[in-house]
């Protein structure tokens, strides 16, 4: 064997050795990378509390989601703390590791309705002792304040609008709404209670914040029932929340300065199943009940959705109230715009009587009623 040859073979196993040591260098680290990424994996998860009051140096009273409070410590990496911070604990003993940041702040409208309403009182029918009854209570105060501090009196901060559905609850607040040129903020209560398990409570505050941004405005609660229900022995979280929810918007309603520019109005099909504590004076005090209407009322809301409409010459809208004598307001337009689509298929622009007494029939059918009965539109 040669000299060269030797050299060869050398330089050969050195270069081999250390491209073995690269990648044996390369192998610890990927073997030590997944260790830390399987002790990740074993690691429990750590869950996120809100500070509720310091108590001292090592420990604070944290609330969880549940809403359950506990006293706990606190690891002295974690100085600074105060109320309303979001901390993360660990599963066994609740003790305080780490603070983050949370951004809690709801946009809240995107949870509402917020709207500029077109409807005016012309556009309700059948409901004249009530529009006055809104006029009154909300109209007034929010229109000329200064008469009631000359008077020496507060005007009501909310209103509860209750009755079958479909007979013009909501039509009222937004047309109360235009008249004052007020913001429309309406909020659903089933919706409010489900959507925002563990943040009904600071929804709540915010859209109140968001009412005095915008004031002059209208809060109008929807389903007030699902939210303001008589409160039974607390069971489970999800009552726990309905609880919290509504002891907040009651918070609200008692915080609201006298005369203040803004007005809630509460709507509900069940007025006998709400808390006495939403219904007493100095919430929502005025009870407007909004019923069928009667037949001068049926002719007024029929009068209103068919002034658009070519109507032949041989109906008559007080034969039509008559007939349609115990429908709400909102099956009465049902009426209408059915007989429309019945001259439509027919290709008419002419509704003829035949069109109504169809149009009767099939609305009735459609919602299982008989005449006489208010109808299950909301």
């Amino acid at each position: 064997m040669t000299r060269d040859s030797v050299d060869i073979d050398s330089f050969s196993y050195e270069s081999n050795v250390v491209d073995l040591e690269r990648e044996n260098h390369f192998l610890r680290e990927t073997v030590s990378q997944l260790k830390v990424e399987l002790d990740k994996y074993r690691m429990p998860a750590l869950l996120v509390a809100e500070v509720i009051e310091i108590t001292n140096d090592a420990t604070a009273i944290i609330a969880m989601p549940n809403g359950n409070k506990f006293l706990v410590n606190r690891a002295e990496s974690v100085p600074g703390l105060k109320p309303g911070d979001s901390v993360l604990v660990e599963q066994k003993n609740l003790t305080i590791i780490d603070k983050i940041s949370s951004n809690r702040k709801f946009n809240v409208e995107q949870f509402v309705i917020i709207e500029k309403p077109t409807t005016s009182w012309k556009d309700i029918g059948g409901l004249n002792a009530e529009i006055e009854l809104m006029k009154e209570v909300v109209e007034l105060p929010l229109q000329k304040p200064e008469l009631f501090k000359k008077v020496g009196i507060e005007p009501p901060k909310g209103i509860l609008l209750h009755g079958p559905p479909g007979t013009g609850k909501t039509l009222l607040a937004k047309a109360v709404a235009k008249s004052t040129n007020s913001t429309f903020i309406q909020v659903v209560g089933s919706e409010l209670v489900q959507k925002f398990i563990g943040e009904g409570a600071k929804l709540v505050k915010d859209i109140f914040d968001l009412a005095r941004e915008k004031a002059p405005s209208i809060i109008f609660i929807d389903e007030l029932d699902s939210l303001a229900s008589k409160r039974i022995e607390i069971g489970t979280s999800g009552e726990r929340e309905v609880q919290r929810t509504f002891m907040q918007l009651l918070s609200e309603i008692d915080g609201f300065k006298p005369l203040a520019n803004v007005k809630i109005i509460g709507c509900t099909n069940r007025k006998d199943i709400l808390d006495p504590a939403i219904l007493r004076p100095g919430r929502l005090d005025r009870h407007i009940e909004v019923g069928a209407p009667t037949e001068e009322g049926v002719e007024q809301i029929l009068k209103i959705h068919t002034k658009k409409m070519t109507l032949a010459k041989n109906i008559k809208l007080k034969t039509l109230a008559k007939k349609f004598l115990g429908m709400a307001g909102a099956e009465l337009k049902s009426v209408c715009t059915e007989a429309g689509y019945a001259a439509i298929r027919a290709n008419r622009t002419e509704i003829k009587l035949d069109d109504f007494l169809t149009a009767y029939e099939r609305v009735l059918r459609e919602e299982g009623q008989d005449n006489g009965h208010i109808g299950m539109f909301g």
